[in-house]
């Protein structure tokens, strides 16, 4: 399991090879993430960020059979159409992979300790948190998924 908190880009495809080498492995599903139109800047806490993410994966690993996951995001300043996060996994079978991935992306957004600022020509703002994230995750507590 690999999870990277980093200002450089990531290779979709050298990521995926990385996890799917293993010859059990039927399916991989991962989620790119862009920067939409406005540039921003993402800040973090260095070790609690990383360890945050590793408890996400970790819960995932225990949900579903997930037998390698990538998660990368990045800090710093990014521009519109920057790759900003990956999530990766590798499963035996493609539902546990397309769970896995979509439940590590929604707790993603709402537990791992990111702050957004975007730059508009009106000046910059914090990005706040979004009900629609906090939603996105609840389906994962009460047995929607």
């Amino acid at each position: 399991m690999k999870v990277s908190v980093q200002r450089q880009d990531f290779d979709l495809g050298a990521e995926v090879r990385a996890i799917s080498r293993d010859a059990r492995v039927g399916a991989v599903a991962s989620f790119i993430g862009l920067v939409r139109d406005v540039r921003m800047t993402l800040e973090h806490y260095p070790g609690m960020t990383e360890s945050a993410i590793g408890k996400i994966v970790e819960e995932a690993a225990g949900r579903w059979q997930v037998m390698d996951c990538t998660v990368i995001h990045r800090y710093g300043d990014l521009a519109p159409n920057d790759q900003i996060v990956l999530v990766a996994v590798a499963s035996a079978h493609r539902a546990d992979a397309f769970a896995a991935c979509a439940f590590i992306m929604d707790y993603l957004k709402t537990q791992a300790p990111f702050w957004k600022k975007e730059h508009r020509a009106a000046g910059a703002t914090w990005v706040e948190a979004r009900a629609a994230d906090d939603q996105a995750a609840d389906r994962w507590k009460t047995g929607r998924e």
